[in-house]
């Protein structure tokens, strides 16, 4: 086991750290990929002193459990059968991740029940406004308050002493377990991690410029304005009261000092874990396999046969058309197609990001299945989706296609939007996210609103160069380590302000032909630049600001209880 007592002392003392997040065991997002990929450094510091903490969706014993849930004996065995307060279940076992933590999941129904009373609490004791809430708000805070209740538990099971103890809580969803914590067991530190505030993703959300006017914008009023003054208040009130608050760069760390009034008091940077990535053979197999799968796709969906050496871009990520840079991606797409001649290859642009799906495509899933040729319709999308007339991808591919129908340049680059999970059972692609990777030649992510940015690190990762935004966290370190071009780092960052949208899918375009037209060589050498910055980016780097971020909330919490 990995010592962590020669920078950050305060390490050796902790006999017990939770990590609570609605995303344990439960994949709807990028704090999901943050966790289970760094759960294997974790594990190898603190070993089975490191337990997650978890939403059990299934709500009971006797429901399914997540795929990549392993319930089994463990020392938390007789934990399982633990009487809880207020008839709290639990479910206690390994996440199937690297490093195979332990992990409790949590039955919170029980403490809907509990949930007036202590929003009253959380008011008197931290001017938490609950009044206006609203959506995921109450079962957020239920699972929650859940949570906390289990760590608590746990350590007394344990006969861990609370001084010992670190908890772990991320996002605005789980701060009324860091609050409820601070209240029932104060001498135990807490740490509060905000991925993206919900003020400033709000505010991009509404389509208001977030940087132009930045150091105008007021938390509290912008919150009242925009609908969101409960989960606001949770969100800055977990910042306020932690005994370490932290954020993952330091784009979001001025967002935070701005939008929430605290200075993150450690930036800890999202890693990746190399053994997600597969050995070479392996690549190469998962290569062949993912362009065969594609290209099959997108030539029935074209109505001609596309050619091997077929030229593939794509975007993914969660659906969020602006913040997320799908508006950029597709227009710069609609640009690439106007530059190509008849002489370059083909080009087909994926756009990976689920949606209100209905149903895999009738005529596609006929003709991949009995090898026919009838062509599909609509003839961009894989899956048919229940809001096709008003979905902001659907629409803008509508859009496109018809002004590169009108310039006579449609037949170069084919837009696909595939609005389902990548899990391997979507039914029409079936092939894994990171198995599929691999199929792929370069990934543009044109984030408006990008905290950290996985996406484009688990493409560089996967060998495949990427462009994307200073508007990313990660598109900021990558220029801080000065490797900031497809030639130095394999990642190109480019800049996207809010008044210059034109010049940047300019700059992607030309980013992309310059790489589609690259010779062999060329293209190594980018591949090569890329695999090193992912390298630089491994969790066993990163790790060492979550060494700081324990070590800072033990200290603070010592000193905070020493005056109480």
């Amino acid at each position: 086991m990995q010592s962590a007592s020669e920078s950050y002392p305060f390490c050796e003392d902790i006999k017990l750290l939770t990590e609570c997040s609605w995303e344990v065991c439960n994949k709807i997002g990028g704090i999901y990929t943050v966790l289970s990929t760094k759960a294997f450094e974790l594990k190898k510091i603190f070993g089975d002193k490191l337990v997650f903490i978890g939403p059990d969706l299934g709500q009971g014993h006797d429901a399914d459990a997540p795929t990549d849930f392993r319930e089994r004996k463990t020392l938390l065995n007789s934990f399982s059968s633990h009487k809880f307060p207020h008839g709290i279940r639990v479910r206690c076992g390994r996440w199937n991740v690297p490093g195979s933590p332990l992990v409790v999941l949590v039955d919170f129904r029980p403490v809907f029940s509990l949930l007036n009373e202590t929003y009253g609490k959380m008011w008197e004791n931290f001017s938490v406004d609950s009044l206006h809430a609203y959506g995921d708000y109450d079962e957020s805070c239920a699972f929650s308050i859940a949570a906390a209740i289990v760590a608590i538990e746990l350590g007394r099971s344990l006969k861990i002493a609370p001084e010992n103890q670190v908890a772990h809580y991320n996002e605005w969803t789980t701060g009324m377990g860091l609050l409820y914590m601070k209240l029932h067991q104060p001498e135990s530190a807490t740490i509060f991690t905000t991925h993206a505030t919900t003020i400033g993703r709000s505010i991009c959300g509404n389509g208001k410029p977030l940087y132009q006017y930045f150091e105008n914008y007021n938390g509290d009023q912008m919150a009242a304005e925009l609908n969101v003054e409960s989960k606001h208040s949770l969100e800055k009130a977990a910042a306020w009261n932690a005994d370490c608050f932290t954020t993952v760069s330091n784009v979001t760390a001025r967002e935070c000092a701005h939008l929430l009034g605290r200075e993150p008091d450690v930036v800890t940077p999202n890693g990746f874990e190399p053994s997600f990535v597969p050995e070479s053979s392996k690549w190469e197999r998962l290569r062949t396999k993912g362009r065969n799968k594609i290209l099959k796709i997108a030539s029935l969906l074209n109505d001609s046969q596309l050619p091997d050496n077929t030229f593939i871009i794509a975007t993914s990520g969660r659906n969020e058309f602006r913040n997320k840079g799908l508006d950029l991606f597709l227009d710069s797409m609609k640009r690439l197609a106007d530059k190509l001649t008849d002489a370059d290859r083909k080009v087909v642009a994926l756009v990976l990001v689920p949606a209100w799906v209905k149903q895999p495509s009738g005529d596609l899933l006929v003709d991949l299945d009995f090898g026919g040729w009838i062509k599909p319709d609509p003839d961009y999308l894989t899956h048919r989706l229940n809001n096709e007339d008003s979905d902001a991808v659907a629409c803008t591919i509508r859009r496109i296609n018809g002004e590169m129908e009108m310039v006579g340049c449609s037949r170069r680059v084919k837009i696909i939007f595939v609005p389902s999970y990548l899990d391997g059972a979507d039914g029409i692609v079936n092939i894994p996210y990171y198995d599929f990777m691999p199929a792929v030649d370069l990934t543009v992510f044109g984030s408006y609103y990008e905290p950290w940015g996985y996406t484009p690190l688990e493409s560089i990762a996967f060998g495949v160069p990427t462009i994307t935004t200073d508007k990313a966290g990660f598109g900021e370190w990558v220029r801080e380590i000065k490797a900031d071009s497809l030639k130095k780092g394999g990642v190109a960052v480019i800049s996207r302000e809010d008044t210059n949208y034109h010049e940047s899918l300019e700059k992607i375009s030309s980013l992309a032909l310059d790489y589609l037209r690259a010779n062999e060589a060329e293209k190594a050498e980018i591949i090569s630049a890329a695999k090193k910055t992912a390298g630089m980016a491994e969790w066993k780097f990163f790790i060492e600001k979550y060494k700081e971020a324990f070590s800072t909330a033990l200290e603070n919490a010592k000193k905070r209880t020493q005056f109480q």
